[in-house]
């Protein structure tokens, strides 16, 4: 490991300790929860559009988990003001990774992908798309 990825590591535990956007939003377009059974995880994500409906003006999460499913949520949720929904619904697991920036080992990728799971199933939520209750990364 290069001094690069200590750099990273030193990123996701100073998100972890002080997350950015932690709370709820007091007046949220959507909202939607979701969890990683196999570790614990919980997270709530708040989302607040933009007057066209499509944009992201804030986000917000609450929650508690491990390290890299609370860095991954404070990261995303910063990260994701001023997308478009649909740029939202594009992204993927690769991007939460590189997004993190450190490489994660097969068990800890529902960890890091809870976050971005939880907001996209509640955009779609929201469009009239899908239909569950609770986000979970055993699905």
């Amino acid at each position: 490991m290069g001094l690069g990825s200590d750099m990273y590591r030193q990123q996701i535990l100073d998100h972890y300790k002080n997350p950015r956007n932690y709370g709820e939003l007091e007046d949220p377009t959507f909202t939607h929860i979701g969890e990683n059974p196999m570790c614990g995880d919980e997270i709530r994500m708040d989302v607040r559009l933009d007057e066209d409906g499509e944009t992201i003006e804030r986000v917000a999460f609450s929650g508690d988990g491990c390290a890299i499913s609370q860095a991954s949520a404070s990261m995303l949720s910063g990260n994701l003001a001023g997308k478009t929904i649909d740029e939202l619904l594009a992204m993927d697991r690769d991007d939460v990774i590189e997004m993190l920036g450190v490489d994660i080992s097969p068990m800890r990728v529902k960890c890091a992908v809870l976050a971005e799971k939880v907001a996209q199933d509640g955009a779609e939520i929201y469009r009239g798309e899908l239909d569950v209750e609770k986000t979970t990364t055993e699905d």
